[in-house]
């Protein structure tokens, strides 16, 4: 009974296994919306030389994220909201991980309402 029940759940984890890495590469490209809390890497969160957008969120377990918005027009223009302080925000746009850190190109980002 107990051989039966071992090689079912190893036939399971097998299965997850393969097919985690298909659903997290398809989910790369997808369009996505966060909220959280703006902030700039450089003034709030020194953590940089030059002025970066983030948003940090929280994740199921609490624990704190952020996600480095990638220099585009969208990011730029919004700059101005955060650098100077902290504000809830909007974004979308699609996430990729980087080095180690989750990189954000957004389509778009407003305050939250």
């Amino acid at each position: 009974m107990r051989k039966v029940l071992l090689l079912a759940l190893s036939a399971a984890g097998l299965v997850f296994m393969t097919a985690a890495p298909r659903t997290l590469a398809a989910d790369a490209g997808k369009t996505v919306t966060i909220t959280g809390e703006g902030k700039c890497a450089k003034c709030a969160l020194k953590e940089t030389d030059s002025c970066q957008n983030v948003i940090q969120t929280k994740d199921d377990t609490g624990k704190t994220v952020n996600y480095y918005l990638v220099q585009n027009d969208v990011a730029k223009k919004f700059h101005k909201n955060i650098c100077s302080e902290t504000k809830e925000v909007t974004a979308k746009g699609t996430v990729k991980d980087v080095d180690g850190k989750k990189e954000f190109t957004a389509t778009q980002i407003k305050l939250a309402e």
